[in-house]
């Protein structure tokens, strides 16, 4: 194996384990999340639907498993949640958020671009 597949593997491995932490979390404590979809008139029925995403494109993301499109859909996912949760720039913590998905976004959209293949 090359460094860079080894590189990539390992890129893909730390973006496909911040979706999966979170989508267990969600589960393991979901009071904050809903506390915070409430906020923003997002239905919490919607928590569970969620963290079951994360985990799935996340794992697929980590074994690589139709890797571009779940890199697409978590892409499409990190700009939806930007662009609803993260608005309030007058905040500093919720500026870096928005700043952090939006990141996330393009870096999943080069990948699945297949760029980084």
């Amino acid at each position: 194996m090359t460094i860079p597949v080894i590189v990539y593997l390992v890129g893909r491995g730390l973006l496909a384990a911040l979706f999966i932490l979170a989508g267990i979390t969600k589960f393991a404590g979901p009071k904050p999340v809903l506390a915070h979809m409430k906020e923003q008139h997002v239905p919490g029925l919607l928590l569970p639907v969620v963290a079951l995403f994360e985990i799935a494109a996340g794992t697929a993301l980590l074994v690589g498993w139709n890797a571009q499109i779940a890199a697409a859909a978590l892409a499409a996912f990190c700009l939806a949640t930007a662009i609803v949760f993260h608005r309030n720039f007058a905040d500093r913590a919720e500026r870096t958020q928005f700043v952090k998905d939006i990141a996330l976004a393009g870096g999943l959209a080069a990948l699945a671009a297949g760029v980084l293949a």
